[in-house]
């Protein structure tokens, strides 16, 4: 990923993944790349095969919204890869107003005062800035200083934990890519991929399918050290007034052997030393 034409990048993955027989085209004969011709896009969206070609090459700034959607209908994308083409088209608006990095005390305070719902906060960039101590005790990895993705990509004992390790992993790529968008020549962002498809053939072959999908909320399922097997929804809350944090918020039905067992990791992990755990917390994050 080098950044420099994410509408080309975009356009070129999701063109290989459409079979000819998808789109009512004849299959077979000989084929130099998997997936669609350009000319076949072009044909059936109604453009010419030169203007399609500027559209790969990044030559063309300023494509319609119309043109958009109607390759976005034949690459077959659905709302959330159709909003997404479109936004890679948009100018990239200008940064405006302070936006804090840091976790709010009050956010600390909040999180911090659930004993009963695992909850952290992170940036945009998946590094773990604020856990609370139940959160930690479901995995370690849920702590300030990690970075979530490295860690749920390259630690073998995160991948013993999650039952529904394959999933988790596809949706979280896909969520990177709805959240990278635009910024995909973000330094930062395009150290953390480079790293992860180097070190983890999981992470590359997902990221390479190009497949956008937002995260807002999902079910965990989790086998936990101590407990057992855990069931546990999650919702993302994005952070106002910050730059790009975001709160995770886990629960277990109410009623269910899950919230049994999540109560009793509570008991387990209440005699941590709150105040450490606070201190620790404050210091880690002023360095992100």
């Amino acid at each position: 990923m080098d950044g420099s034409n994410p509408l080309g990048e975009f356009l070129r993955a999701r063109r290989a993944l459409v079979r000819p027989e998808d789109v009512g085209l004849p299959g077979g004969g000989l084929r130099r790349v998997p997936g669609l011709r350009r000319e076949e896009v072009a044909m059936l969206a109604g453009i010419s095969s030169d203007y399609y070609l500027r559209l790969e090459q990044g030559r063309d700034r300023n494509p319609s919204v119309q043109v958009l959607e109607a390759v976005a209908r034949v690459l077959r994308l659905d709302a959330d890869a159709t909003a997404h083409l479109v936004g890679l088209a948009q100018e990239r608006p200008t940064a405006g107003g302070h936006r804090t990095r840091q976790v709010p005390a009050s956010l600390l305070q909040l999180i911090d005062g659930w004993p009963r719902n695992p909850a952290y906060v992170q940036n945009r960039y998946y590094d773990c800035l604020a856990a609370n101590a139940l959160a930690t005790a479901l995995t370690p990895n849920f702590r300030p200083g990690v970075n979530l993705l490295r860690a749920l990509f390259l630690d073998p004992a995160e991948r013993e934990l999650r039952r529904d390790w394959e999933d988790l992993t596809s949706q979280a790529v896909a969520a990177l890519r709805a959240e990278a968008g635009t910024n995909a020549d973000d330094p930062r962002l395009r150290d953390l991929v480079g790293e992860l498809c180097l070190r983890s053939e999981r992470f590359r072959t997902l990221w390479a399918r190009y497949e956008v999908r937002p995260r807002h909320g999902r079910v965990s399922h989790l086998t936990h050290p101590q407990v057992g097997e855990l069931d546990l929804r999650s919702t993302k809350l994005s952070v106002d007034g910050t730059d790009g944090l975001n709160m995770v918020v886990f629960h277990a039905e109410p009623g269910t052997r899950s919230a049994e067992l999540l109560d009793i990791l509570g008991s387990l992990a209440a005699p941590q030393n709150r105040d450490a755990r606070r201190g620790s917390t404050q210091e880690r994050i002023e360095d992100q």
